[in-house]
């Protein structure tokens, strides 16, 4: 599928008055409309909370991915069509200090309990964005909803056995 630039202006100007943006890509799917995305800057800002959370915020990512793996398998219908992208942009929006436990299994624990509880009511989440932090996460134009990812953590507690 052919891509092409996007960029975002940002109302800046550089010290030679040439305009800054940040840059992105774009396409248009065959269902039509646009879709833009910012690899560079998701790139980036998932890097720098890796190395803030002590290389533990990918590892957290791969867990729930393959716990989501694990559940569509076992016919979990919460597990369906949950993205893997929605998956590293809810764990983006977990705290810092979510990662920084003696094991996996209780930073699991503490990333699903903090999303779950802020995605309970649509105003406790409504400034969330992805991982680029240049779109909203839960918006009318994303694939996926504020319940959806709600249910879908709590079905991820359940499953699990976290009391």
């Amino acid at each position: 599928m052919p891509t092409f630039e996007h960029r975002r202006y940002t109302g800046q100007k550089t010290s030679d008055a040439s305009d800054v943006f940040l840059s992105g890509v774009a396409f248009n799917p065959d269902s039509g409309g646009l879709i833009k995305n910012w690899p560079q800057q998701n790139y980036d800002n998932g890097v720098a909370k890796n190395s803030e959370a002590g290389r533990r915020y990918k590892r957290v990512i791969r867990i729930l991915k393959r716990l989501r793996d694990r559940m569509q398998e076992d016919r979990v219908p919460e597990a369906n069509d949950v993205a893997s992208f929605l998956i590293e942009c809810l764990v983006w929006n977990a705290p810092v200090e979510a990662f920084q436990h003696d094991t996996y299994s209780a930073d699991l624990r503490y990333v699903v309990a903090d999303i779950w509880n802020r995605t309970r009511k649509d105003e406790d989440c409504l400034e969330w964005g992805e991982v680029n932090e240049l779109k909203y996460l839960f918006c009318s134009t994303q694939s996926w909803s504020r319940p959806q990812a709600n249910n879908f953590l709590q079905a991820v507690w359940d499953y699990v056995g976290f009391k």
